[in-house]
């Protein structure tokens, strides 16, 4: 991904910033990074990962809503593809001024994530393992002046 680095730090802020949620026959539940997600674990008791992602506004830049929901069905279809279900979730900013949905998928390999990310243009995805912290995987290297932190991986 070509973004200058100041763009890709406001880009990170704001993906550590953000609330991601997951949900289930009508009930929301937090997805936050840095700590266990023990409800969406037993409600998915045959993955050991998990992995969050959308197919909305490609690098965080705003396009018209049919072609969002044109990738995300497009994106719906490579989940079921792979022969898993994906449970809808959704990204917001803590004001809710920018909100996106996305999809919890589960036993998806990292590399397998990292694919379906390029391929749909996003920077960030959310990944962990069961019982384990949910960690932020940024499609970059890490910019100078950014620390480190401890959920995050930057993978370029």
């Amino acid at each position: 991904m070509n973004l200058n680095h100041d763009t890709l730090a406001v880009l990170y802020r704001a993906y550590l910033q953000a609330r991601y949620l997951w949900g289930m026959n009508g009930h929301w539940q937090p997805v936050c990074i840095g700590a266990p997600t023990p409800e969406l674990e037993a409600a998915l008791p045959g993955a050991d990962c998990f992995a969050m992602i959308s197919a909305w506004n490609p690098l965080s830049q705003p396009r018209p809503e049919a072609v969002n929901r044109a990738a995300d069905d497009r994106l719906a279809d490579a989940i079921r593809a792979s022969g898993r279900e994906g449970v809808p979730g959704f990204a917001s900013a803590p004001n809710r001024t920018w909100r996106e949905p996305n999809w919890v998928i589960p036993g998806i390999a990292p590399a397998e994530l990292d694919t379906l990310a390029r391929e749909f243009g996003q920077l960030g995805t959310l990944y962990w393992k069961r019982g384990q912290p949910v960690r932020l995987r940024m499609d970059a290297a890490q910019p100078p002046g950014i620390e480190p932190h401890p959920h995050v991986d930057w993978i370029q």
